[in-house]
């Protein structure tokens, strides 16, 4: 049994302590590196308070898609379609509330009905018609992404949003932006869902072993089902607030936004091969990659080149890369210090 002495030492050495330290140091970098006062004695880059909103503004969608596909990537499942959906429901908010003439609220509800669709449609084909889940979301991420460009016509962008609309993603409310008050509900709706149900536990199991999860009673297609329905739905949540934030909705919204959240979700210690993983985690993951896209912008050098987004992208995928590697590693590491079964002894060497 471990000490009182040895278990603050496991936490502080725990993978959600040991990343919070690298969001910290992360954030010191930029702030020292990416901070600057110009001719008028103003600070401006990092360090400024608008900055920092917009690392908060910016990390919602993709924060909001991160929380999506924990779940998922929980039962050892993917969702690559997840940034194409929001594309796809960013758009036909605008059809619904630009053309069809629907009023703000019915059109925002309609297209959550879109996004659970686009949920429900990789639902079938990976719960019910056991698909591979990779394949079948590459073959989505491609279909959604392709009607989104097919109903614009590939030129269509549609703008002139209320105020009321544009209030979620371009102002703020008690002093923080409007749209980090939905990503902080969602993200306490995931984590008690994840954490202190029945529900949110099953996605564990079946990570594990989904034969196991199936003997031991589990209706393990049924959850399955239910946990890329929500993927569905909270994709089109993020399309309302990217729309609101860039007060347009067009066919290449999100566009490799899933890379972005698929490497918040697995750096934050969700296992690609399912059954571990926390909320908590993935929050963190969302902050490294968020601090990261904006802090690089900020950068002298970065900006010399105007260069952000491809380094950005550049470093996301070999974070991605190590923390593949890193849990591949653990796994490994785990199996060969696993203790043997109890009462089980090893074979006796045959005689010479």
């Amino acid at each position: 049994m471990p000490s009182h002495r040895q278990r603050p030492a496991a936490f502080l050495l725990s993978h959600e302590m040991l990343l919070l330290y690298v969001v910290i140091a992360e954030w010191i970098f930029f702030y020292l590196a990416g901070t600057g006062v110009n001719r008028r004695g103003v600070v401006i880059g990092f360090g400024t308070l608008d900055r920092q909103f917009d690392v908060l503004r910016h990390s919602c969608e993709i924060g909001l898609l991160a929380l999506a596909l924990t779940p998922v990537i929980l039962t050892a499942g993917i969702d690559l379609s997840v940034g194409s959906l929001l594309g796809l429901c960013a758009v036909m908010f605008g059809v619904f509330w630009h053309d069809a003439g629907l009023p703000l609220v019915v059109a925002a509800l309609l297209t959550l009905g879109v996004g659970a669709l686009g949920g429900g449609l990789n639902a079938t084909l990976i719960a019910g018609l056991r698909l591979p889940p990779l394949i079948v979301t590459l073959g989505t991420y491609s279909l959604y992404r392709g009607l989104a460009e097919a109903i614009t016509r590939g030129s269509v962008t549609y703008t002139d949003f209320p105020p009321a609309f544009l209030f979620l993603g371009q102002e703020r409310w008690l002093g923080l932006p409007t749209q980090a008050w939905v990503f902080l509900g969602f993200a306490t709706v995931l984590w008690l869902l994840i954490h202190r149900t029945t529900l949110g536990r099953s996605c564990r199991a079946i990570g594990f072993a989904p034969e196991g999860a199936c003997f031991a009673g589990l209706p393990v297609g049924r959850h399955l089902a239910t946990f890329y329905v929500i993927a569905g739905s909270i994709s089109a949540v993020a399309a309302l607030v990217y729309t609101a934030r860039l007060g347009q909705a067009k066919a290449d919204a999100g566009n490799g936004y899933e890379l972005f959240a698929i490497t918040a979700v697995v750096l934050g210690g969700t296992s690609i091969f399912g059954g571990t993983g926390s909320v908590t985690g993935t929050l963190l993951g969302v902050a490294a990659i968020a601090i990261l896209k904006n802090g690089l912008a900020c950068l002298p050098a970065v900006m010399r080149l105007n260069a952000a987004e491809e380094m950005a992208g550049l470093m996301t995928g070999a974070l991605l890369l190590l923390a593949l590697t890193a849990g591949a590693v653990s796994r490994i590491w785990a199996s060969f210090r696993r203790p043997p079964a109890a009462g089980v002894q090893p074979s006796p060497s045959p005689p010479a």
